[in-house]
């Protein structure tokens, strides 16, 4: 048996414990109520994600097989449905980081905004205005133990999500590297500052800490961006995305493999594997010096989750590290974030 089966064995042996955990894990009334309700409030409304299942939008198992992705130089391609307020995704930092720590060599990430929250021309699930998230966001935070203040919906609450969507796609135009961190500095001035990054001057700020040209971006988002989300809504449709996190991983010859919402780190790596057998993990250096060199802004699950440091251990060695110089603290009344002084 070479490497690569085995290995592929192993992780389905240990998805198979995760899911067996998850469903004999027992759960008090309260919980389960949450539960009921957050599953039949997000079948009618997108702001309301079940964290059990981390789905922010409206499920489907199902995705399209009518799509032919263009591959790449990479044996691995992963669409990747998103949107910069879905708080499932922000879930997900952790896992996608690793994975392309681990896994950058064989994989290529092809981002796609999904179109999360148009507007608020509805009244369904229990929501009917934005203050109606606030409570929701504080709960997900703790589920995913990732910081998010619920209080920007009471605070500065965003029309829609289209607006950042679209200055994510005019990112792109620019550098998609910077993109994706352009689309990070977003989620961290929205989750854990309060900021409205539907305005103009939140992602302009973003724009200038990611490295990108505030000004042409401007001109961008004015201009081509637009029809560039256009094309990832209709994308999405014919993929039959309904939900964030979606990622569709594809081969050269077009098998698939979907993980669909927010999941254990094996479930990534099973999908690569399950298309691409022979791939290999990249060792990386684990220390604070290169993570932090590596993603300028850590959270502490995300820290715990690439340094291999028990979750007890990370927060209290991040603050070590904050009170000899080495990092500056962002606090939040949900956690906190750490990075670069």
């Amino acid at each position: 048996m070479n490497k690569a089966s085995a290995w592929y064995k192993f992780a389905i042996i240990v998805i198979w414990l995760t899911a067996f955990y998850s469903c004999t894990a027992q759960v008090n009334d309260a919980q389960k109520n949450k539960i009921k309700m957050a599953k039949d409030s997000i079948n009618n409304n997108p702001l309301i994600c079940d964290p059990v299942e981390g789905i922010c939008g409206i499920p489907d198992s199902t995705a399209s097989q009518q799509v032919t992705s263009q591959q790449t130089g990479k044996p691995i391609k992963i669409v990747y449905f998103t949107d910069p307020i879905c708080s499932s995704c922000w879930g997900i930092e952790p896992q996608l980081r690793k994975l392309k720590l681990e896994y950058g060599k064989h994989i290529e990430i092809d981002y796609r905004m999904g179109g999360l929250l148009p507007d608020w021309s509805y009244n369904s699930g229990g929501i009917s205005k934005p203050s109606d998230v606030a409570h929701h966001w504080d709960e997900v935070s703790a589920y995913y133990d990732m910081p998010i203040d619920g209080d920007i919906w009471l605070e500065d609450p965003l029309a829609s999500s289209y607006p950042p969507s679209i200055a994510f796609k005019a990112a792109q135009m620019q550098d998609k590297e910077k993109a994706i961190l352009f689309l990070r500095k977003m989620r961290e001035l929205l989750f854990l500052r309060k900021k409205n990054i539907a305005k103009w001057e939140h992602m302009a700020a973003a724009a200038k800490s990611a490295g990108l040209n505030p000004e042409q971006l401007k001109i961008d988002f004015e201009g081509k961006a637009k029809s560039l989300f256009e094309e990832d809504l209709k994308l999405a449709k014919e993929y039959g995305v309904r939900g964030f996190p979606t990622m569709i991983f594809m081969n050269s010859s077009n098998t698939r493999e979907v993980v669909y919402g927010a999941k254990p780190y094996p479930f990534y790596e099973t999908a690569i594997f399950k298309l691409y057998p022979q791939a290999g993990k990249s060792e990386y250096t684990k220390t604070w010096e290169a993570l932090f060199a590596q993603y300028p802004s850590l959270t502490a699950k995300e820290f715990t989750e690439l340094s291999g440091t028990p979750r007890a251990e990370s927060e209290k060695y991040l603050d070590e590290l904050t009170a000899n110089g080495k990092l500056e603290k962002i606090t939040t009344k949900n956690g906190a974030i750490w990075q670069l002084k």
